[in-house]
């Protein structure tokens, strides 16, 4: 294998983030997220977004996070509303379903929610017999890596507090889905009521920073993370990531970074005629190639095989914070060399 595009998580961690983690070995830190590394994070992160008034707390991974959040927020005859292709739809097995909340979905239009796809829903949902949307979930970036702009997302949030709903954000890829749109982060505390910062897919060893605008949602959080299990004992060692990340802007620098390569691969693919399964702006981009050609650039690379189209296959090539341009070029090579 020449280099793996399967991910962005695939490598340990962007060495200055590994610098202040290896800087920290010796120190004895309180336990519980209660360290000065996480409080200074939540400092930095506060100051970024221009709100002191917005709770913040670390978990490792992005499952525990929307388990913790939706569970929190919704009632027990309470449903998330999320669009078909949504993570926790797909790609959680069932852990929302699992905490006893149903996520209804709709199919939205490019991997988005809009206003309409929420009254629809609340118009089916009319009364005690089914259960009761409380909640919209969204991801900046999508699953197919399409972005939300800042009036499709004022018009959801809108739509939302209109309906008495919470909006929920996924950021797991928020650092590209940022650099690709005209969203900026200081603008999310006035767009939705609870977010997470992922730190898993831009660069950090794990870790992943809910950040709750909503007072409604901000009491007894802490209880509740740890009846999940999702407490870190080490909560300093997602605190020195989160630290690191958002010092002199790293954690928006790596987005910029694995977006600017993935455009390049994505316009030589179009130049040498190879379809997109989606018009993506961030770091994920989804060409079609045919079975053979496939299974020929499986040999050289890995990839997700993300679905078939019409005898065709599309699959998914990421960058992240440790791809060059080098690598990029050298696929493009091989890719001209296989189709010619």
């Amino acid at each position: 294998m020449k280099y793996s595009f399967r991910n962005d998580y695939s490598e340990m961690c962007h060495p200055e983030i590994m610098t202040a983690l290896i800087e920290a070995k010796n120190e004895q830190n309180v336990g519980y997220g209660l360290d000065i590394h996480t409080d200074n994070a939540k400092l930095l992160i506060r100051e970024k977004l221009e709100c002191e008034n917005c709770d913040i707390h670390f978990v490792t991974g992005g499952t525990q996070a929307n388990v913790s959040v939706i569970s929190y927020a919704l009632r027990a005859f309470e449903a998330v509303l999320a669009c078909e292709s949504g993570h926790i739809n797909v790609h959680e097995t069932g852990a929302i379903e699992a905490t006893g909340h149903k996520v209804y979905t709709v199919k939205g239009r490019n991997g988005k929610l809009y206003p309409s796809d929420i009254t629809k829903s609340l118009k089916y949902h009319q009364d005690e017999h089914m259960v009761k949307i409380g909640m919209v979930y969204i991801s900046q970036s999508t699953e197919i890596g399409t972005v939300y702009t800042y009036d499709e997302l004022r018009a959801l949030y809108n739509c939302c507090k209109e309906n008495n709903l919470y909006l929920y954000i996924d950021g797991a890829r928020l650092s590209s889905g940022l650099a690709a749109s005209d969203v900026h982060f200081n603008m999310l505390k006035d767009l939705c009521d609870v977010m997470y910062i992922g730190g898993t897919k831009i660069g950090m060893l794990s870790g992943e920073g809910i950040v709750i605008f909503n007072d409604k949602l901000k009491p007894y959080f802490r209880y509740h993370i740890k009846n999940k299990g999702a407490m870190l004992a080490k909560g300093y060692v997602v605190g020195i990531q989160f630290e690191a990340a958002f010092k002199d802007d790293l954690y928006f620098k790596m987005g910029q970074h694995e977006n600017e390569l993935a455009r390049f691969l994505s316009s030589e693919l179009k130049q040498l005629g190879i379809p997109m399964l989606s018009e993506s702006p961030t770091n994920q981009i989804f060409p079609i190639f045919n079975k053979d050609d496939v299974n020929e650039l499986a040999k050289l690379y890995e990839f997700e095989i993300w679905e078939e189209v019409e005898n065709q296959i599309a699959i998914r090539f990421v960058t992240s914070w440790f791809t060059t341009k080098e690598k990029c070029i050298e696929l493009i090579n091989d890719i001209k060399n296989l189709i010619q």
